[in-house]
């Protein structure tokens, strides 16, 4: 039997016993290789999901605390305080009743005026007692009657007035539109007598003093600048002024009185000076508010 198969059958066999061992392992190799493709691609598809999951949720955190950065940072930053705007004349009266004026406000604006400009010797000489004032108005006079309530016996100084240079009666006010205003309100207490407007506007200070020098006037109506500026002139006296009317209560655009206005107040504060309150203190004129 040896001789028949030949020397080397036994290397035939087991060569044929590899060569098929080989074929049955390419086999499963084969079919893992088809099954593991297709689960790749998912490990794969999953890994890039999860990734693109990660940086999404990355930049969401990390967009999160920037905006508490600046909010903190806003919060940590001093806040700039606002100016608050300082109340005027015009919003303090806005909100404030309207009160007539009495002889203790003048009294009270004389004396603070002139407190750290006069001596004390001095402000006693300028001190305006009550008996120099007559009623006031109490907002329910019109120019004329409040001068009727004041001057009942104006028919008779009227006809007795005969000085020139000089006026009975003086009504002080803010403005030279405001002077043309009391000038017709004058038309049922006046009478005969002559008004003559004392104002600088679209007037020469000669011209004034000619017509007082040359007429028998008996009302001035005006501002306070030019009139002290007509009595230092000496185109105007005080010796016939009986009467000093003030237009105290009455405002401007503004809300201003007269004595608000700065400028106004002060030429107000010169014309007293100029010998009114002097005349005042001797009894020879009496100041109404109206």
């Amino acid at each position: 039997m040896g001789d028949d198969l030949g020397d080397e059958w036994w290397q035939h066999d087991v060569a044929s016993v590899a060569e098929e061992e080989t074929e049955q392992e390419k086999i499963p190799t084969a079919q893992s290789n088809t099954k593991t493709k297709p689960e790749k691609r998912k490990r794969i598809a999953e890994k890039t999901d999860g990734a693109k999951k990660k940086k999404k949720s990355g930049e969401a955190e990390s967009r999160i605390p920037q905006k508490k950065e600046t909010e903190d940072e806003k919060s940590s930053k001093p806040k700039r305080k606002r100016k608050k705007k300082k109340k005027t004349i015009t919003d303090v009266l806005a909100t404030s009743e309207p009160k007539p004026g009495c002889a203790a406000d003048l009294q009270n604006l004389v004396t603070q005026y002139f407190s750290d400009k006069r001596s004390v010797i001095e402000q006693e000489e300028l001190k305006m007692e009550d008996s120099c004032f007559v009623s006031c108005n109490d907002l329910t006079h019109s120019l004329s009657s409040y001068l009727k309530q004041i001057c009942p016996k104006w028919a008779k100084i009227r006809k007795q007035h005969a000085e020139k240079s000089s006026v009975i009666l003086l009504i002080v006010c803010s403005s030279a539109l405001r002077t043309i205003e009391l000038i017709k309100q004058l038309t049922t207490f006046k009478g005969d007598a002559k008004a003559l407007k004392l104002f600088a506007k679209h007037i020469k200070i000669d011209e004034q003093v000619n017509l007082l020098q040359n007429n028998v006037t008996h009302i001035g109506v005006g501002t306070p600048g030019r009139i002290s500026a007509l009595i230092d002139n000496e185109g105007l006296n005080l010796q016939s002024l009986k009467y000093m009317v003030l237009d105290w209560n009455w405002r401007d655009q503004k809300l201003r009185r007269m004595v608000d206005i700065p400028e106004v107040k002060l030429d107000f504060m010169k014309m007293l000076e100029s010998g009114i309150l002097k005349g005042c203190k001797e009894g020879k004129i009496k100041v109404g508010l109206f």
